[in-house]
């Protein structure tokens, strides 16, 4: 079988991080304080996440999509502004977002190398790999996965597809991106079922008026078909309704078909490269247990607001970092009766407390966030009736953290 070799190819032992809980969020502070997550966020390395999961997770993850960097050596911005013109980049509200910037292609694949032996560590024997890249480095990365999966083990090359506005004048437009799925074992979760879609309306006329349609193959029109490896889904620029502003967002059909189709209800679903949190937040909408990942701020409190407004169960946030998200905050906060309020500027974009401070792990109760299109930050959250040390939690636009605790109650 050919192998791909690259200057320091090698896979060291890394060393696992030294995780601790950060925080525990309830969202709308359903059970709280005593429900125990069963799903967990992590914010650093992921090469140091995911070995310090092994003892606990090792074959154990029903399903891993990992959409890492491209190997574009570009910067990507975060969009922060509200209300802007699509149309108009030159007047967007930035941040820092992500770099995708590699000394040279060797470095990149040692780093996906790494990463990738990892995640086939962690995947259960059923389980299912689907690494998401383009035409950068997608065929260096296939060899990678033949190498440490089997060249058989192969299940497709999906290809989605997507429209949208191109400076290339010299070539095709470049407008697909490459899924590689690969399963661990011969025996692996398909459920065809899940992610069927309506025959194409031609398809259905013409069996109509021709018996010898098909070549005597006559299929189920009303169940519909299991899709092809091709896919066709807006990019999320055109969804106003999901858009977080978070570069390299992916839609969430996207992934709905990638998790009904290679788990069930009740399956452990990753991604350690989970950027603005799509796959949590699907896997957490169709009744999964989710561990995510990523190395920047900005992309864990993403993730966590999107599941916060969807609702979501009970999660855990990790990290190496020490107890507390920040400095005294450029605003104040009130108790009055049974309420605190929010008062002062700059605004935040998301808060949140913790009525029972112990001085260690935050335990969300209840949280404010930013609504996505327009609308003003709720000021006021509700306190239990009674209450010690209060913690208050905020972020700004800038994806700044701060931390306050007003004198319980009690």
């Amino acid at each position: 079988m050919p192998v791909l070799h690259w200057n320091g190819k090698h896979l060291p032992s890394p060393n696992p991080a030294s995780l601790r809980l950060d925080s525990v969020i309830y969202p709308g502070g359903t059970g709280y304080p005593n429900h125990s997550p069963c799903n967990h966020l992590y914010l650093g390395d992921n090469l140091a996440i995911m070995a310090a999961l092994l003892p606990e997770y090792e074959g154990q993850i029903a399903l891993i999509y990992a959409d890492p960097p491209f190997f574009t050596n570009r910067k990507y911005p975060a969009r922060i502004g509200r209300g802007e013109d699509s149309r108009k980049p030159a007047e967007w509200q930035l941040a820092e977002g992500y770099a995708d910037h590699w000394p040279s292609l060797d470095d990149y694949l040692q780093f996906l190398y790494e990463r990738l032996a990892l995640m086939y560590r962690l995947l259960a024997p059923p389980g299912t790999l689907y690494l998401h890249l383009d035409w950068h480095a997608d065929a260096y990365a296939r060899l990678i996965l033949d190498e440490l999966f089997g060249p058989e083990r192969l299940l497709n090359e999906i290809i989605w597809v997507y429209h949208g506005p191109s400076a290339i004048r010299s070539a095709f437009n470049r407008k697909h991106d490459t899924i590689l799925a690969y399963t661990k074992s011969e025996e692996y979760t398909f459920d065809a079922d899940a992610i069927r879609i309506p025959y194409d309306p031609t398809t259905v006329k013409t069996f109509a008026s021709s018996p010898k349609a098909g070549f005597g193959k006559i299929p189920n029109l009303e169940r519909g078909k299991v899709p092809e490896d091709w896919w066709y889904f807006p990019v999320v620029a055109r969804l106003h309704r999901e858009r977080t502003g978070y570069p390299t967002q992916k839609p969430e059909a996207l992934l709905e078909r990638i998790i009904l189709a290679s788990s069930r209800p009740g399956d452990l679903v990753a991604d350690f490269f989970c950027g603005s949190g799509t796959t949590p937040l699907v896997a957490a909408r169709y009744g999964r247990r989710f561990l995510a990942a990523d190395a920047t701020f900005r992309a864990i409190h993403t993730t966590r607001t999107r599941l916060v407004r969807e609702n979501a169960p009970t999660f855990g946030i990790w990290s190496e970092q020490a107890a507390g998200e920040g400095k005294n905050p450029p605003f104040n906060f009130q108790i009055s009766g049974h309420q605190i309020h929010l008062i002062g500027n700059p605004q935040p974009i998301y808060w949140e407390l913790d009525p029972h401070w112990d001085g260690s792990t935050f335990r969300s109760y209840a949280q404010a966030t930013l609504p996505p299109r327009a609308g003003e930050l709720p000021r006021v959250l509700p306190l239990p009736h009674q209450s010690g040390d209060i913690c208050l939690r905020a972020v700004t636009a800038e994806g700044i953290p701060y931390q306050t605790v007003l004198p319980g109650k009690l």
